[in-house]
């Protein structure tokens, strides 16, 4: 029996890739089992985006080819981003692996891994031509079977100068509204109840394809030939979010209160290096019409701290606006220079230390922040989709409100009543803590 242990590293989208993967597999005769030892073959679905996600990608190889120093009739493959990143280089310095299979090699990988255990003289690092996956290629989802996520676009085309992802995965490639509502229909079928719309850059969906912006008509259909009960919006790029979005969500309460807005900083000269395409003014402007639009939205962002030319001044101006716009949730990063990446010959580098300290000093700030805003619905009634017992004991069963994303958000903990995962249930909130709720159910 032809048997495989697929482990996916790296963001949703590439999970994704990896659900497409152990698809394409199974419906090609192989069987997935949970443990590296029961599996002739070994993959790794590697991350390559950032250095610390190279580092995990590599440690977890060395890991797996522990099992085939055990028993060399296993096979090992690597496919990925990091293999679209370092290419060739990987098999001088990774001679452990017997296949690499660059990001675009998902379509075609049962013929490239059912040649790997026919024939020894094989190219061993395979770098396809592009494409782009659609509904009817076959998926098993990782996600628990209410919930999934929906990559509506492959690439990117922002450019940012310390994103290798243009680089990684090429040039903004949108799928059609019909292949997606499409597979929204089959996830539909199988039980799920929330999607998670995906992307480099969500706003940016139909510019290759139909020449213009179209988010909006996407959801549109999504609402209306399908009744999933909650869509998200995840990854949405400042200046492309338009009038004609924020109304819809506003209208619609099947698309949750909820948007990702990745800003990475407000000070004009550090967005201008970025390559961002607006400044503070605009992120004030775009928050004042999110308020007056959305009154109840839940936002989260994302900073970069540390990057190249940053001074003390830039770090204040941002905790300031943090501390006036309150966000719902929000991630920091410490800027790293990427191989590559414009912003690598940047003058004015900043030292670790003190790109450490920054990030420490936006957290501390953010923590009161969540701690605050939490507050807020302790006596209210939310809906919560139930994920099931909780992570913490299996006397508490635990799931989210609408202004809570799946595996990066905090939770709620439910002390009281009964109820199975997948369910959309009425909760009273009786208690905040700094990021996660206490609710019972109604």
């Amino acid at each position: 029996m032809k048997t495989f242990h697929l482990v996916s590293l790296g963001c949703p989208k590439n999970l994704v890739d990896s659900e497409v993967v152990f698809g394409q597999l199974e419906y090609n005769g192989w069987q997935g089992v949970e443990q590296p030892e029961n599996a002739n073959l070994l993959v790794v679905n590697t991350c390559g985006f950032i250095q610390s996600a190279v580092e995990e990608s590599i440690e977890e190889i060395f890991q797996l080819a522990v099992y085939k120093q055990q028993d060399p009739r296993k096979k090992l493959a690597v496919i990925g981003c990091l293999v679209q990143r370092y290419m060739k280089r990987l098999e001088s310095e990774i001679p452990e692996v017997d296949l690499f299979v660059g990001t675009e090699g998902v379509k075609d990988i049962h013929f490239s891994l059912n040649q790997l255990f026919r024939d020894d003289d094989f190219e061993k690092t395979v770098i396809p031509e592009p494409f782009l996956m659609t509904a009817a290629m076959p998926r098993r989802l990782s996600t628990p079977f209410f919930r999934a996520w929906l990559k509506i676009t492959e690439g990117c085309n922002n450019h940012c100068s310390y994103c290798l992802i243009p680089g990684i995965r090429g040039r903004l490639r949108s799928r059609s509204i019909e292949d997606l509502v499409a597979e929204a229909k089959k996830l539909e079928a199988q039980g799920v109840k929330e999607v998670s719309l995906v992307a480099q850059d969500l706003t940016a969906y139909g510019m290759d394809v139909y020449h213009a912006r179209r988010l909006v008509e996407l959801l549109e259909q999504l609402l209306a030939r399908t009744a999933i009960s909650w869509i998200r919006l995840m990854y949405l790029y400042p200046s492309g979010i338009n009038d004609q979005l924020l109304d819809l969500v506003s209208q619609q309460p099947r698309i949750v209160p909820y948007l990702d807005i990745p800003l990475q900083h407000v000070s004009d000269h550090i967005l201008k290096d970025m390559n961002r395409r607006y400044g503070y003014g605009d992120v004030v402007q775009l928050i004042d019409k999110l308020r007056n639009k959305l009154p109840n939205i839940a936002l989260r962002t994302t900073f970069l701290l540390g990057f190249p030319g940053e001074t003390d001044a830039d770090v204040q101006q941002l905790v300031d606006f943090i501390e006036a716009v309150q966000f719902d949730h929000l991630g920091v990063f410490s800027y790293a220079n990427e191989e590559g990446c414009p912003a690598e010959k940047f003058n004015d580098q900043i030292p670790e230390e003190v790109k450490q300290a920054r990030l420490e000093t936006v957290l501390d700030v953010q923590s009161k922040i969540s701690a605050r805003k939490l507050q807020k619905y302790v006596g209210t009634v939310e809906s919560v989709i139930i994920e099931g017992l909780s992570r913490e004991t299996d006397l508490l069963l635990e799931g989210r409100t609408r202004y809570q994303a799946p595996e990066i958000d905090g939770c709620v903990l439910i002390n009281e009543g009964n109820a199975s995962p997948g369910d959309i249930l009425d909760v009273e909130i009786t208690e905040a803590h700094m990021y996660d709720l206490v609710g019972r159910i109604v």
